[in-house]
């Protein structure tokens, strides 16, 4: 069974180096298509699920912004199991602070080049270790500035109360981007983050053997 990766804002493949899938599941890592003018994440999701063979049985794993679009994707197409890591399955649940940032535009004002900058020197002090401090650095660098933009926008401002039917919700206690206490995961790694897909692979990866388990 071919098994979907959707990568985090400002992301790829490179952050999902650490997961191991069983040996009947087949990692398809879905790489990002170009934002169309002002499109809302939810048309977005239905375009980058086009890359998606509905033909025979699948699965999608998405991380962050990745777990959004997967709750998008699976409205319409019904795998055979959803995965969110250190996402959240409805827009309902993104802290108030997200929600002034929408309607105050701040995704216009704030540079991406700051934010990337901020992203580099929270490596200095996040529980990484350096191989993978190098690895999320030189993702950052390469992270395409334009679509960082409309991605932030399209977060901000993403319309979605319906949560979906069966997933599973894999959260860190302590996520500093999108909090635990926002959310309602089905399994909580204590003392994560939101990059725990990095540094607490072990553990994503035993519940994901529990998932995919033949």
């Amino acid at each position: 069974m071919k098994v979907y990766f959707i990568s985090g804002l400002a992301a790829d493949c490179r952050v999902f180096k650490h997961i191991r899938l069983p040996a009947h599941c087949e990692a398809v890592f879905i790489e990002w298509i170009a934002p169309e003018k002002n499109e809302s994440l939810r048309a977005y999701s239905l375009r980058l699920a086009n890359i998606i063979d509905r033909n025979e049985p699948f699965a999608i794993i998405g991380l962050s912004m990745g777990g959004m679009i997967t709750t998008e994707i699976i409205k319409l197409y019904r795998p055979v199991a959803t995965v969110l890591i250190s996402s959240i399955p409805c827009s309902s649940q993104l802290p108030g602070y997200f929600k002034v940032a929408g309607k105050l535009r701040m995704y216009k004002i704030v540079p991406v080049s700051f934010a990337k900058s901020l992203s580099m020197m929270k490596r200095l002090f996040s529980a990484e270790s350096g191989e993978d401090k190098a690895t999320l650095k030189q993702i950052i660098r390469d992270s395409d500035p334009t679509f960082i933009k409309w991605a932030m926008g399209a977060i901000l401002n993403w319309k979605n109360d319906e949560l979906p039917e069966s997933f599973i919700h894999i959260h860190g206690s302590k996520d500093e981007v999108l909090p635990l206490r926002f959310t309602n995961p089905t399994h909580i790694i204590n003392n994560a983050g939101h990059l725990m897909v990095m540094d607490r692979a072990k553990e994503i990866n035993a519940i994901l053997e529990q998932v995919f388990a033949t």
